[in-house]
Formats: structure tokens, sequence, C-alpha cells
């Protein structure tokens, strides 16, 4: 026997049809020859030379005793078998599991001692294939012919199976349900595809799946156990994902624990108020673990607060990255009035739900303590490590106010009264603020505080916003207000001077020296007159003619002009229109304006060339959130975005765009009206602008203007009636036939004693009769004087004592058909409001010249 047979584990296998015969043969074969060859001693001894015959004798001789002592010191076996045959008979006869060889017709080649004693055959009786064994059984013949399928596929696998009763009598675990493991592999001892072989692989597995059941249950338990501890628990993941939480806990949060599914709720989902950010500052060091125990509250799923204790265990990656946590979640006691440690849970809870960041410092400005809200203000600046580590005050305050807060800490120690706030920027980010309020500390005891002062801050950016944008529309308003006065005192001055050139050009002839200079002044008068329009748009005054727009149309039929515009340059034109664009209410002209103005900016912000965009869209109420900036009502807008990608806007001057006279261009390119004109018509309107911009990418301006929704339009207020005069524009281009007064009688009122002046004796050289008062009191005891026989009053809207719809208001209580025209440099929607919804009047914008006024006149009273 060998070594591996005599080790005391071997076992003969029951079928072993693999081992070789060709030594046997071979040495049968010997033998034939041998006797062969002493056959040819007998038969040819004669005709061989003695000599010959001995010698031959000899050396076989020799050959053979050498053979016989080989085989007996062991030298030389007898019958040679392969060492790695030896090793493979040795793994497979000494192998737990019943092993079973077939070839390729199914036929038993090897089958295992351990097979026998699993399927109960022994040596020497007829060993059965695994197909009867199992085809018994629906489980494991199913099991068998997936596998037998696996393997003409060329697949290997394995599968599980239960028996009612075992395979085999020899089994040692008992009668009862056996599971079985059934695997199967292809073995190709040679490149011949007869020669291939399946080994199956038996296993008994039944203790195995006990044991498996056993821990099953145990997990079972456990669960169960933690389920329902008398203390919450959650674990959770890097960024706060919740992996699981017991039923305590999800029966206090008020959730539905069949509902859970991990990952799908964060920590932050659950804890109330600051507590988030008491959590995030546990933190461990790199490849460690820390502990804390916290106490904040968390939020039931109705909103309302559960206190609660945590303890919270949270690891740490190697490279200091954040791993996952697990908490125990411990219910606050509620505790009588006198419980010290119900009364600190309860002054924790207060204090880390405070909206206020809390820090308690001593007399050189060491913090001692803070809460959760100071955590989350200043995370990134100081951590909950440097605090414990004695971080000091002036980490959390921007070096610019260091010293002041020194100081009111100083006075603090003092136990000074009224320390006033520190107003500063966020130290970690320059574009937040902070108010600091420092208090001292009041004790009365002997011993000296440790605690010196106490510290509260708040976050201001947004107010700081509010402010800067209130400050920046009080601006605004206040320059509107300046130059719409300006505007309104400037209008009387060039209809004085357009009246008086009129009355210098009607006695002058083409001929005579002095009446091109009078062409150069009523020239230049009706250019001063397009800068008042434009301060008038500035500060929303303006006369405007709001008509229902279609934005597509008008951005397409301003296309052709914008080209015009940019020829000659590298600006290339984009229009993306919008689909099924929403109507809005507007002048078009004064649109048309604003479109144009945007455009020849951006083209002048492009020297180089560059791409100029013209984009339409709805923006309906839900989306107005998007565009934080323009501070948008929830409300449906028409935008135009109008973009390029020229030099851009410098952040400094970004709120000073829209100032009148503001312009960046150079002396002679431009007046500094244009973006003002912009921002007033587009106010007036109704609507909203804002600009975003940076330096070298170029600049948008989006514009919205809300929806025009016909069905929801309230009655418009009194407008002007259709016999009302048109605007100075048609009246230039459409003059009556006859101009003349034909005697009637003209009540003009107007406080401006040269506009005044000069409109009588414009109307006088007509045939007008005309009497002029200075203020609306003085033209109610005109018309008393000459009892009403006035054909038509024009007025001044803006005037002294009494201005010109209040003198409306009063002439129509006695004469009710009374003509009337308003003369006024604003709009009359600003003074239309105010008065009767049946009032009708004519209106002419200032300045207005010697023939607009007296096509006014003639057809409101021809009307």
């Amino acid at each position: 026997m060998t070594r591996l047979q005599q080790g005391g584990n071997y076992e003969e296998p029951l079928v072993d049809r693999g081992a070789r015969g060709g030594t046997v043969i071979r040495i049968l074969l010997l033998a034939l020859v041998l006797i062969g060859v002493a056959i040819a001693f007998v038969f040819f001894q004669q005709a061989l030379d003695n000599e010959i015959v001995l010698g031959l004798l000899g050396v076989l001789a020799m050959v053979g005793i050498f053979f016989m002592v080989s085989s007996i010191i062991g030298f030389v076996e007898v019958m040679p078998q392969s060492r790695s045959d030896e090793l493979t008979r040795g793994y497979l006869g000494t192998h737990p599991d019943g092993i079973l060889v077939t070839d390729s017709r199914g036929r038993i080649v090897y089958a295992n001692a351990a097979y026998g004693r699993l399927t109960g055959a022994s040596k020497g009786s007829n060993v059965q294939a695994l197909e009867p064994l199992l085809s018994r059984n629906r489980e494991s013949s199913e099991a068998l012919y997936r596998l037998t399928n696996g393997l003409r596929e060329g697949r290997e696998g394995h599968e599980e199976f239960r028996l009612a009763q075992p395979l085999g009598r020899g089994t040692t675990n008992g009668s009862g349900a056996h599971w079985y493991r059934l695997k199967a592999r292809h073995l190709r001892p040679g490149k011949s595809a007869s020669n291939q072989l399946d080994i199956w692989q038996l296993t008994d597995i039944t203790s195995e799946r006990d044991d498996q059941e056993r821990f099953f249950r145990e997990l079972q338990n456990a669960i169960d156990y933690l389920d329902h501890a008398p203390a919450g628990f959650f674990s959770a993941g890097r960024k706060g994902e919740v992996f699981y939480i017991n039923a305590t806990l999800a029966e206090w949060l008020g959730l539905d624990l069949t509902k859970f599914v991990p990952r799908s709720m964060t920590i932050a989902d659950f804890v109330a108020g600051e507590g988030m950010a008491l959590i995030q500052s546990v933190q461990a060091a790199p490849g460690l673990k820390r502990t804390e125990t916290l106490d904040l509250d968390l939020r039931r799923t109705n909103g309302q607060s559960l206190p609660v204790r945590l303890v919270h265990s949270v690891t740490s990656m190697r490279d200091g990255a954040p791993g996952e946590s697990r908490t125990i979640v411990l219910n606050r006691p509620k505790g009588g009035e006198g419980d010290q440690s119900a009364s600190a849970m309860r002054f924790t809870r207060f204090f880390n739900n405070t909206p206020m960041a809390i820090a308690s410092v001593d007399g050189e400005g060491k913090i001692l303590r803070i809460n959760a809200p100071f955590l989350r203000l200043f995370a990134g600046v100081v951590s909950r490590d440097e605090v414990d580590a004695g971080a000091h005050l002036e980490a959390i305050v921007h070096e610019t106010a260091r010293p002041q807060l020194m100081q009111a800490l100083a006075a603090a120690t003092d136990r000074q009264g009224d320390i006033a706030p520190i107003d500063c920027r966020h130290p970690g980010d320059d574009s937040r603020y902070v108010r600091f309020y420092v208090n001292a500390v009041i004790d009365e005891s002997d011993e000296a505080p440790e605690e010196a002062a106490i510290v509260y801050a708040v976050e201001t950016t947004e107010q700081k916003a509010l402010e800067t944008q209130m400050a920046q529309t009080q601006k605004m308003n206040a320059v509107g207000t300046l130059a719409g006065g300006i505007a309104h005192d400037f209008n009387n001055v060039l209809t004085a001077i357009l009246l008086s050139s009129d009355h210098l050009l009607l006695q002058a002839r083409p001929s005579d020296a002095s009446f091109a200079d009078l062409m150069e002044i009523k020239r230049n008068a009706n250019r001063a007159a397009v800068l008042v329009r434009q301060l008038l748009a500035f500060s929303r005054k303006q006369t405007m003619r709001p008509v229902v727009l279609n934005l597509t149309d008008v951005v397409g039929d301003l296309r052709m002009l914008v080209d015009r515009l940019i020829s000659g340059t590298n600006v290339k034109l984009e229009v993306d229109y919008g689909r099924d664009l929403w109507t809005v209410r507007t002048d078009l002209s004064q649109f048309e304006q604003v479109l144009i103005n945007l455009c020849v900016n951006a083209r002048d912000a492009m020297p180089q060339g560059g791409t100029l965009v013209i984009k339409t869209r709805n923006v309906d109420a839900g989306d107005t959130a998007n565009f934080p900036q323009a501070d948008l009502p929830a409300e449906d807008f028409v935008m135009v975005e109008v973009s390029d990608s020229g030099t851009g806007i410098p952040p400094e001057i970004m709120d000073k765009i829209f100032e009148p006279f503001f312009t960046t261009k150079e002396v002679g390119k431009g007046t500094g009206l244009g973006l003002s004109m912009v921002y007033g018509i587009v106010k007036q309107s109704g609507g909203h602008i804002y600009p975003e911009s940076e330096v070298g990418r170029g600049t948008t301006f989006r514009l919205f203007l809300p929806r025009h929704i016909p069905e929801a339009q309230v009655l418009q207020e009194m407008q002007p009636t259709p016999d009302a005069a048109p605007p100075a524009e048609a009246i230039a281009s459409k003059e009556p036939v006859d101009l003349t007064g034909n005697s009637a009688v003209v009540l003009l009122v107007e406080d401006e004693e040269a506009v005044r002046r000069g409109g009588k004796r414009m109307l006088e050289t007509r045939g007008y009769t005309v009497h002029e008062a200075g203020s609306g009191v003085e033209a109610l005891e005109i018309m008393a004087e000459l009892e009403g026989k006035v054909d038509i009053v024009v007025s001044d809207v803006v005037m002294p004592e009494m201005d010109g719809p209040t003198l409306l208001g009063e002439l129509r209580k006695t004469y009710p058909d009374l003509k009337f025209i308003f003369v006024s440099g604003y709009a009359e929607d600003a003074f239309a409001r105010n008065l009767p919804a049946d009032a009708k009047f004519g209106f002419l914008p200032k300045p207005f010249s010697l023939k607009q006024l007296a096509v006014a006149v003639r057809e409101m009273l021809d009307n």
C-alpha cells in the first residue's frame, strides 16, 4: 500500500474503471518474447557457437538478477503508477462529498466511498447513477434536469433540493427531511470529445441548513428585540441617508415602517430646527470612531417636535471623509419642575433651537459654549472641535470689525450697558453679512463668573440686500421725481421758444438773413424736446398709447431695422422666438425704442464683433421663482431677453446704469438717457427689468411684461375721448384746411407767463378772442365776469392754487358742455384718473408749436 493508503483516511472507491492496464500487457509481451528467445536457443543451438550462447545466457542472467534485486529493494516497481494518478485518487477517495464521474454516454467511471454512504450503495453492489436515484422526487428531478441541460450547453452549476427521506440508509443524520446540494462540471482529459467526463458532487447540507435556519431565527429575534426596544435606533450613510430605523423610533416619529425604503430619507428629514448643525459637528479623526451625546428635537410627521437625547456614533474613513453613523435615540423623561436633569435638558433644547447663534465667552474672548445655530452660521470658519480646544472670539469676526468687537467685549466685562451692535461681513464669505450683539453676564454671587459675556449673532444678508434695494429704489424714485420736475419746467421754456420762433418765422421770408437762424433755433428746441421726452420716460410720466401686442410680431418687424444697425460690424444677430407667445399691453412705439436702445448698446459693447441674441418666451406664475433677482410677483409674464457677448458691465457700476445722464461711453457718443428711458418705459408698462453681466463674457437684459388677459381686464379708467386732440406727431402730419378762429372765444389758463403770452399772441393771429388767466382761481373769476361766454378752455395741468383737473370739475358744474383742452408735459394718464368717468377733454402734449396749438383748438371746436 502507498503512503496515502496507509494514512487511515483512504477508502477504496466503489467503482474505478479508470485504472490503466498497459503495465500488465507490457509484462506479458515481455514474457512471450523471452519464451520465444528460449525456444530459439533450443532449435538453433547447433547452429550457434557455444561461447556465444553461453555469453548471451550470462547477460540475460545478469539482467534478471539485477531486476530481481532492484524489485526487492524498491528501486524498480513491477507495476509502475503515475504520481499524479495517486494524488488524484487519494483526494477523491478521502473527499467527504460524494463524487461520481460519468462518461459522455452516462456510464459510471468512478464513484468514491462517500457517494456510497450517501446513496446506500456498497462495494461490489450495483451502484446507481443519479438519474434513477433522484427521479422519484419532483424537486430533485427538476434540479438534475436543469444541471444536465446546463452541461450540454457547456455551463457548470449547482442546485439545492429537499427530500422527504434520505437517499440511503447509511446516512449519519437519521431519517426525516434532508437537504442536498448537487454540483456538476465538465472534465476533458483528452482533446477528443469522446473523452469528455462529467463530474457530479453530491453533498448532504442538512446540518448546514439547520444552522442557517437557527441563525435566521436568532437574527429575527435580535431584529425583533431591536425594533421593540424601549429606545429608538437608526443607522445612516456618509451623506446622511438612513439605512435602517427601528419600529420604536418610527412610532415616535409617526412613520409607517411598512413603507420605509432604505435611503428614501435622510437624517435632516426628521431633525427639527438647527439640530443638524449639532449632528454634523460630530466628526471623527481619520480612521477612528467618535461618540457624542446630543440633546435636540426631532420632527414628527405631523410637524410636532419630539425632545430627545441622541447617543451619536460616527466613523471616519482613512482619508478623513465622513463614514457611516449609528445612533441611539432616548426619549427625554418629563420629570418634575424640580428635577435638575429635566431642567437642563429643557434649557439645552431651547438653547439649540433658538433662531439666533449664541456663544458664551470669558473675559479674554475664549469661546466657552455654543449652540447649534452658531455651528451652522459659522460653518467652515470654526468647528466644534476648535471650540472645544479653546477657539477665540476673533475667529468668527471679520478682520475689519475685530477691534470693535474686542471693545464691546471689554465693555461687557466691565458690565457696561447699552453696547451698540456691530455689523460686518461674514468672516468666511464677503457676500454675507452678520450682526453681533454683546451682552454682559450679570452674576450676583461673590465668585467671579467663568462667563464674562454672551455674544449673539444674526445673519443680515437678506436684510442688507433689501436695504440696498430699497435705497436704490428710493434713489431712482428721487431722481425720477427730480427729472420729471426739470422736464416740466423745461417743457414750459421750450414751448415759449417754439411759439416765439414760430411767430418770428411767420413774419420772416426765407430770403431774410435771420430766417436760417430762426430755423436753427426751432430745430435745436425740437432736439431738446426729445431729451425732455426721455427724461419723462425715465420718470414714467411720458405720454403712452398702450395697445395689445404680440411680441413675436414686434420683434419680427424690428429684425430688419436691427440688421441695418449692426451692418458693417462683425456682430451676428440671432432671434429665438418663443412658441405660442402671450399678448401684452404696452405702447408700440415706446417698446420699439426700448428694443432698439438695448440692441444699439449691445452692438457698441462688441467692438471686435460677437453675437447679439434676442429671445422671447412665456414665464408662467410658477416659473417666476427662477428669476429671484427680478423680484417678480407670482403672475404670468412675457420675457424678452437681449444678450450680447461683449465686454460686460463692471459690478461697481451695475447699480448706476439706469440713472439718467450716467454713461460709460466717450464724450459726444451718448447722453446717458438711453437705459433710463428703457427703465421708465418698462416700469410704466407694469413690467420689470434686470440685467446680468460678467466682465469679458457679455451682458443680458431681461424684460418682463405682464400677460394681457382680456377676460380678466378691469374696465379701463377714463381715457381721452375719440374727439380729443391727437398727439403732436399726428397733428404735424394732418392740418385742417381752415385754422382761423372765426371770432371764437378762448380762455387760456397757464401759470407760465412766457407760454401764456406766446399762446395768446399766436391764437389772436388766427382770429380768436383770447382771455388769459394765471391760475385756476383766476380762470373761475374770468368765467364769472364773461358769464360763461367762452367757447373753449385751454388749460395747463400743473398750476398753483388750483390745478387743471380741479378747474375742469368746477367749470363743468356750471357749464357741462364746455369744451376743454389740457396742456401738459406729463402723460394724460397721470391726471385723467382723478377726473370723473364721463369727463371729456382734449390733450396737447408740451412742448408744442403754433401750428399744433391751432390744430388742437380748431379740431376740438369742430367736434
